[in-house]
């Protein structure tokens, strides 16, 4: 069992920010249910199903639970108002006042259960110019300063990450969030509201080093001026590899490997901030060095120096890599229906308190009659709540 074994999350979630960090509780034991709308949230219809679930929607929910809810009508707040009697922690992401306006706000859910955790996600925070806008992804990204990181480094052109990084790392905030705030109740017997925003969570993100230009007030630098034009990849003669060098011990690791003994005292790269400071130039010169071997064995010569490098993996590479299949790092699970399914395996291991992927993400209303059976719903009130669109069970 999962470190959070017994913890009970109403995920009213959609979308990826809200619905990851609940799927990381449910993968550490916790019981989540999904309270989605009766026509599901957004992400199961974004995608082509596979068996009635896209894999995008999959990997973000597995190990959930899912009840169909009307929440606009007063029977359907009413069923959440039960479910939430007994829950430790209730996840929201409406745009802020949303919530209150539908009644299911912190104060509303605090009244029924002094003691819950209620988590509102938001895109930009409760102030500002953007605090009531729609938000996705890009949006973050571009206040953020990640198409400043991710700029063209010649041209200067602003560029994004190709993935939704900022629901990502907003997941990453909720999930540790959530666990703080249950050792507090535990301690101190005391329930609390969480508030965070994608914002906020990717500039924090981003500051120990993509700040770090912007840090003390009286000496500020432009650190796209230290950066140079080249990232840290290097063609060999059939593949593409990294390779870095931080230490003076692999750095003079590095020139052996590459045959280049005369590069270790030279004055420009002897120190670490002469490597910095002269960074373009290294890396043009270990370009040009690595460009005349293959991939291979490079790497193996790297390797055996002590040279921190690896191979640049295609996403179609990652299920054959010897160090992936080591750490079972890719979990594969038949479920039925949808034959063999690929996760990654939660990457924080327990030695006590396994973590594991209890069930594949859920079918839209595949548990609301179990949901409705706990909180002493009869068979006949469950044919009528169907029939009244107040539920839908799958």
């Amino acid at each position: 069992m999962g470190p959070l074994n017994g913890v009970k999350v109403l995920d009213l979630t959609g979308m990826v920010s809200g619905p990851v960090g609940a799927m990381m509780l449910a993968d550490q034991g916790a019981e989540v249910i999904k309270v989605e709308p009766i026509t599901g949230e957004l992400v199961r219809h974004m995608a082509a199903p596979h068996n009635g679930v896209n894999p995008v929607f999959f990997s973000c929910n597995r190990g959930k639970k899912s009840i169909a809810l009307n929440l606009k009508s007063e029977e359907g707040k009413k069923i959440l108002f039960k479910l939430a009697e007994e829950a430790d922690v209730f996840m929201q992401n409406f745009r802020p006042g949303a919530v209150d306006r539908m009644g299911i706000g912190e104060k509303n859910i605090r009244e029924i259960n002094k003691k819950i955790i209620y988590v509102s996600i938001s895109g930009f925070g409760n102030k500002g110019p953007y605090a009531n806008s729609r938000v996705y992804d890009p949006i973050i990204q571009a206040l953020s300063g990640a198409t400043d990181i991710q700029a063209d480094r010649e041209t200067q052109t602003p560029k994004m990450f190709r993935i939704i990084i900022a629901d990502k790392v907003t997941a990453l905030t909720s999930a540790q969030a959530v666990s703080s705030a249950l050792y507090a109740r535990e301690k101190n017997s005391i329930g609390q509201h969480i508030e965070l925003s994608m914002l906020d969570s990717m500039l924090s993100f981003f500051w120990p080093e993509g700040m770090a230009g912007i840090v003390y007030a009286e000496n500020e630098v432009d650190v796209r001026k230290l950066q140079g034009t080249q990232d840290l990849i290097y063609k060999a003669k059939d593949r593409y590899i990294t390779a870095g060098a931080v230490s003076d011990a692999e750095w003079e690791g590095m020139c052996k490997a590459l045959n280049r003994e005369d590069l270790i005292n030279d004055e420009r790269f002897a120190t670490p901030s002469g490597r910095v400071s002269n960074a373009q130039v290294r890396k043009e010169i270990t370009g040009e060095e690595i460009s005349k071997w293959n991939g291979d064995e490079i790497l193996a010569r790297l390797q055996k120096e002590g040279v921190p490098s690896a191979p640049l993996l295609d996403r179609m590479e990652l299920l054959g890599n010897e160090q992936i299949i080591s750490n079972d790092s890719i979990l594969r699970t038949n479920y039925e229906g949808f034959g063999e399914v690929r996760q990654a395996n939660p990457a924080a291991r327990f030695s006590e308190t396994p973590c594991e992927i209890s069930r594949p993400a859920p079918k839209l209303g595949e548990h609301t009659l179990e949901i409705l059976s706990s909180i002493e719903y009869s068979d006949e009130d469950k044919e009528r709540l169907i029939k009244e669109g107040i539920v839908a069970a799958n």
